[in-house]
């Protein structure tokens, strides 16, 4: 596993275009690998600036995404039309990328939760790839994260109780030939936050 990308070289691709309404779009930096560590080329999105009716939209849908153009207009104080135009925006600039639906782990039978980190060996890029793209579709796993450390992968699963738990580690994970070392920490609750603010702009200006 790759923990840090040294003399990464960072070069602009394109150039900020204003979208008529006063913001830039996000613009893509492509930062490659020195020759002598891998050939990772990872990227950024820059910013997308986002003005007080934006931030206002974003947190009525974070509330509720199933209300209609014109309720989401009456408690913004804007006209449907400038709401769907916002809404739009933000959807072609890759701001809100989709609406799902949120399922109680509770009610559909897998109220318990571990994080697993799992350490693979050897940390090539291929070994990664592969354990990465069975791991995240195993029906347990409802979030996975590549990490850097000590560590290769952080696992989130669900399951029925701490019987499937232990099955999932053992008899899944384990018999793994690349998975190294495995620790598993059982989740005792799951707080997640309602709202995502805009990094860099004052939340409280949100609306």
């Amino acid at each position: 596993m790759v923990n840090s990308v040294p003399n990464a070289v960072g070069r602009r691709s394109g150039r900020g275009e204003d979208d008529g309404a006063g913001r830039d779009r996000h613009r893509t930096l492509l930062f490659d690998a020195h020759p002598g560590t891998a050939n990772v080329v990872s990227k950024v999105k820059v910013l997308t600036v986002l003005d007080s009716i934006d931030r206002a939209l974003l947190r009525e849908l974070e509330n509720n995404a199933r209300q209609t153009n014109r309720e989401l207009a009456g408690a913004l104080g804007v006209a449907p039309s400038t709401s769907l135009m916002r809404v739009r925006g933000l959807q072609q600039r890759g701001v809100i990328v989709s609406y799902r639906a949120e399922v109680s782990l509770h009610a559909v039978g897998r109220p318990v939760q571990a994080l697993i980190s799992v350490r693979v060996r050897p940390p090539s890029r291929r070994i990664i790839s592969e354990f990465r793209e069975w791991a995240a579709h195993l029906p347990e796993t409802i979030g996975l994260f590549v990490i850097a450390g000590a560590w290769d992968f952080l696992i989130h699963v669900a399951v029925p109780d701490t019987d499937g738990l232990y099955t999932f580690v053992v008899d899944r994970l384990t018999q793994r030939a690349e998975v190294a070392d495995v620790r598993t920490n059982v989740v005792y609750e799951h707080v997640r936050s309602a709202h995502i603010d805009p990094a860099g702009q004052d939340p409280a200006g949100a609306g």
